[in-house]
C-alpha cells in the first residue's frame, strides 16, 4: 500500500464530516481525480475482504462508515436516547422539503395542513435545511432546502440519488378503495317519516252524535237566565227567635 492510500485512510478516519477530495489533494498533493481513484481502489479492497465498515461517498466527500447488515450490532452498542431523533412531523417536513426545493414555509404548511414553523426551526437549527434564496413574488418569502449534513445522513452523495418520488404514490386500486370508504353510501329507500302524512287528523274524525249547534246556544242561554231570576230573589232568612215565639209551647203533662 503506498503512502498516498494510507494518508487517505488516516485523515478520513480521524475527520468529523466527510472529506472533500479537493482537500485530500492537497494534503497529499495530488489531483482530485486521483483522489477518487484512490478511494475507489480502497473501497473495493474492504468489500473483498468483508470488512465490517466500508469507505463510500456521501454529500461529496468520502467517509467511513458501518456496513448496514452489522446496524443491529451498532444499535446494541449505542446508548439509548444518546442521540435525538426526529419525530415523525418533522421527517414527514423534511421529506417534503427534500422533495421540493426550493418550497417557502407556507408551501410546506399547505402541503401538510397544519402548521410548520416549530417544525421548520428545529430543522434549521440541527443543520438539516437552511435558506436559499428569496421568493421574487409578492412578500418575498424565503426558501429552503436541504444541506449537506441531510445528505451525509442519509448516505447520499447527491439529491438525485433520492428515491422516485412516483414509487411513494399508491396504486390506482388503493386509491379507488379509499374514495370508497370516504364517499358517503345513499341509503337505496328514503328513511319514512314517524308520522304517516296521509294518516286521518283528529280534527277530521267523523263523531257518533250530531250536535245541533243551535239547539245547544239556546239551552245555554235558558240556564243564564234562570241562574239571572235566582239571583234577583230575596234571600230566605230565618230569626231563631222567631221561630221560638210562634211556635205554641208545649204541654208537660
Amino acid at each position: 500500500m503506498n503512502e498516498h492510500r494510507r494518508a487517505i485512510e488516516a485523515i478520513v478516519m480521524v475527520a468529523d464530516e466527510p472529506a472533500d477530495p479537493r482537500m485530500l489533494a492537497q494534503l497529499i498533493e495530488v489531483a482530485p481525480a486521483k483522489v477518487d481513484e484512490l478511494c475507489a481502489q480502497l473501497a473495493a479492497e474492504y468489500d473483498a475482504e468483508g470488512r465490517g465498515f466500508q469507505l463510500i461517498k456521501v454529500a461529496g466527500g468520502w467517509r467511513f462508515q458501518s456496513r448496514e447488515e452489522l446496524a443491529p450490532y451498532v444499535e446494541r452498542f449505542v446508548l439509548t436516547g444518546q442521540s435525538a431523533r426526529l419525530s415523525a412531523a418533522a421527517l414527514e417536513t423534511l421529506a417534503i422539503v427534500a422533495f421540493k426545493q426550493p418550497i417557502s414555509r407556507a408551501q410546506v404548511a399547505a402541503i401538510r395542513g397544519v402548521s410548520v414553523d416549530g417544525v421548520m426551526r428545529t430543522l434549521h437549527q440541527r443543520g438539516y435545511i437552511a435558506e436559499l434564496a428569496r421568493d421574487p413574488g409578492p412578500g418575498q418569502a424565503i426558501l429552503f432546502g436541504t444541506t449537506s449534513l441531510f445528505l451525509e445522513r442519509l448516505g447520499l452523495n447527491s439529491l438525485d440519488e433520492l428515491p422516485p418520488l412516483g414509487d411513494f404514490v399508491p396504486s390506482a386500486e388503493v386509491v379507488e378503495a379509499l374514495e370508497q370508504g370516504l364517499r358517503v353510501q345513499d341509503d337505496p329507500e328514503p328513511a319514512k317519516p314517524a308520522v304517516d302524512p296521509d294518516a286521518p287528523k283528529w280534527y277530521d274524525a267523523p263523531t257518533d252524535v250530531d250536535v245541533d249547534v243551535e239547539a245547544a246556544a239556546e239551552a245555554a242561554a235558558d240556564a243564564d237566565v234562570e241562574v239571572e231570576a235566582a239571583a234577583d230573589e230575596p234571600p230566605l232568612a230565618l230569626d231563631a227567635l222567631d221561630v221560638l215565639a210562634d211556635t205554641p209551647p208545649q204541654e208537660i203533662e
